[in-house]
């Protein structure tokens, strides 16, 4: 009985359509279903993937229109991450961006990857990462995650350095997503924020006997710990990380748009998820029971500051009701909902689906 990796990020948005047009027509994930929120089915659940939507490539939304700006803050997710392979490729990704007006921080190095750093649409942070160097540069594979390796002071000051961050940018329009800078890797970690840094730990390394992989600093903040838990010595793809942030000086975190609702971890089975039910009730947290979300079975807790964990199953996908080739191209409903379908398609504003690799690099590009 072990975790996996990710599963996916739920994240709630304002306006269902401007989120399609973000994450597929300028980051190009693939829309793999458009269903309703199964606890509030007048409202929309996209999710965001890969070509098949595999588990560690989901990003979700339910869709709240009107919802005011949430906020990042204890007890919730500061960003995600996003993978891909190479530093050329997240060149491109900042000259892609930016040629969009999208604002970007970065490139910058944190040591283990290199990174940058902007907003969806409606104010979420997202970064992309690079693949390595990895977590071996400075500790060997057999002790990752024993001692505080504190930031080099080198890399704290060049990533200081306004002007050559600025400057370090792909040299020509990227009007196309390429192979190498494909984010169909899926997510890279996320990245949430805690008071109490042990405490997350006896959660995540003891309780749920994920890898501490790196104790360091936050390289914004080097008076806050930044510590990463994860799978396979911390294979991208499978790694939660958390700031430990001063309760009496960091807010709470803020439902509403552009904030997490939830993040989910993978489990193999509906077994391995029964015995993680039994293991996390004895020890005294509060568990839901297990949920049919179609695509997977799911099961809810909390961290030790409140944030909403999920562990789900890795099956048994999103073709269970679409072929391959049609995913994410019309309103999905589970069985029990079907009935009410005209009265649910009446609530939704149906949603336009372009293909945007058939269009120019032009004004119908979102910006």
């Amino acid at each position: 009985m072990s975790i996996v990796g990710l599963h996916h990020i739920t994240l709630v948005c304002s306006h269902a359509q401007r989120t399609v047009d973000f994450y597929t027509g300028v980051l190009g994930l693939r829309l793999v279903k458009q269903t309703v929120n199964f606890d509030d089915p007048g409202s929309y659940h996209l999710y965001f993937g890969d070509e098949l939507g595999r588990p560690g490539s989901a990003i979700t939304f339910f869709e709240w229109p009107g919802a005011p700006r949430g906020g990042w803050g204890i007890g919730g997710t500061h960003h995600f991450a996003l993978q891909v392979a190479d530093y050329d490729g997240l060149l491109r990704w900042k000259r892609r961006l930016n040629d969009r007006d999208i604002g970007v921080e970065g490139p910058l190095d944190r040591h283990y990857f290199q990174s940058i750093y902007f907003n969806d649409p409606d104010g979420t942070i997202i970064e992309i990462a690079t693949a390595g160097p990895g977590w071996t540069v400075d500790e060997d594979l057999g002790s990752l995650g024993s001692l505080l390796r504190e930031p080099p002071p080198a890399m704290l000051i060049a990533n200081r350095d306004a002007a050559a961050i600025s400057a370090s940018t792909w040299p020509e329009p990227v009007p196309t997503i390429t192979p190498e800078m494909a984010l169909s890797r899926g997510m890279h970690h996320i990245t949430a924020i805690g008071a109490d840094i042990e405490r997350t730990h006896a959660f995540y390394g003891d309780l749920l006997g994920m890898q501490r992989v790196k104790m360091t600093s936050n390289f914004d903040d080097p008076t806050s710990a930044h510590w990463y838990w994860g799978v396979d010595n911390g294979r991208p793809g499978t790694l939660i990380t958390y700031f430990e942030r001063n309760p009496a000086k960091t807010r709470r975190a803020r439902m509403g748009a552009g904030q997490t609702h939830h993040f989910a971890l993978a489990v193999a089975d509906e077994a391995a998820q029964l015995e993680w039910r039994e293991r996390l009730l004895q020890a005294g947290l509060r568990v839901s029971p297990v949920l049919d979300r179609v695509y997977f079975k799911s099961i809810y807790t909390n961290d030790p500051d409140g944030h909403i964990v999920e562990l789900a199953t890795a099956g048994p996908g999103f073709g269970i009701d679409e072929s391959a080739a049609s995913l994410g191209t019309a309103l999905q409903l589970p069985p029990w909902l079907e009935a009410n379908r005209p009265a649910i398609e009446q609530r939704l504003t149906p949603l336009v689906l372009r293909d945007w690799a058939a269009l120019a690099d032009s004004e119908l590009q979102p910006k």
